[in-house]
């Protein structure tokens, strides 16, 4: 909360959030000058998003309409006059071969409910916890994580095709360098050494890049086995 009072962001975007909101103290659930917006899976202490947003949304939506992904609570879209933001929470497919095709088959039913909003010439952002790293400079030692679920070959080639279907990573038009992280192993203390993953993105659709002023990872902030990213939006 301190964090969030010192930064005073417009929106943010929280993923696994792991609670009810009727399980939090007000000033999380609900926080000084912010409208939020929870959603939440039935079984308790698992997944979860949550968007904190300065200005109210047009709409807000949970889910993206398929009962088998929705029912775990992984995505909030807030409709705003500029553009349509999407707060998701990608499965991830480390437990078993099960969860794997489970989040294949939510990245490829998320990829089909996005297509059309953006060939109609929606703004979109998508911002959120991918569980994958893009390419080999986005993990620490993507040798030794070849065979890993979050670097495998099959889930780093649905990023490329999200890519070419025209969603822009952000962080990457305005940092190119290696060693940028956003998830540490808390049990190795990882973070220490930055042996770390970037997998959480803001990507957005090509015709919102122009607006994009600057995108940037938070390291120093603790409190999480990941950081906090952002963008600056310039919008006229």
């Amino acid at each position: 909360m301190t964090w969030l009072e010192r930064g005073s962001p417009d929106i943010v975007c929280a993923q696994e959030t792991r609670a009810h909101p009727e399980q939090l103290s007000k000033d999380v659930r609900e926080p000084h000058g912010y409208y939020a917006y929870w959603s939440y899976p039935e079984r308790k202490g698992y997944s979860g998003v949550a968007t904190f947003t300065k200005q109210e949304p047009l709409r807000v939506q949970n889910g993206f309409g398929v009962p088998r992904f929705d029912i775990e609570g992984r995505v909030l879209i807030t409709q705003y006059p500029e553009f349509v933001l999407f707060n998701v929470y990608f499965p991830n497919g480390k437990k078993d071969e099960s969860r794997l095709r489970y989040k294949m088959d939510f990245y490829e039913a998320f990829l089909q409910f996005v297509e059309p909003l953006k060939a109609s010439g929606e703004r979109l952002i998508i911002c959120g916890d991918f569980n994958t790293a893009h390419k080999e400079i986005d993990l620490a030692r993507p040798k030794e994580n070849e065979n890993i679920s979050g670097f495998l070959p099959i889930e780093r080639a649905w990023m490329d095709k999200f890519v070419a279907h025209g969603f822009i990573d952000t962080f990457r038009q305005f940092n190119k360098e290696p060693s940028q992280y956003t998830w540490w192993d808390l049990k190795s203390r990882a973070r220490e050494r930055n042996v770390g993953w970037r997998v959480d993105y803001l990507f957005v659709s090509e015709n919102l890049l122009s607006s994009v002023s600057k995108a940037f990872i938070s390291a120093e902030v603790k409190g999480s086995d990941h950081c906090p990213i952002g963008i600056i939006l310039k919008m006229a």
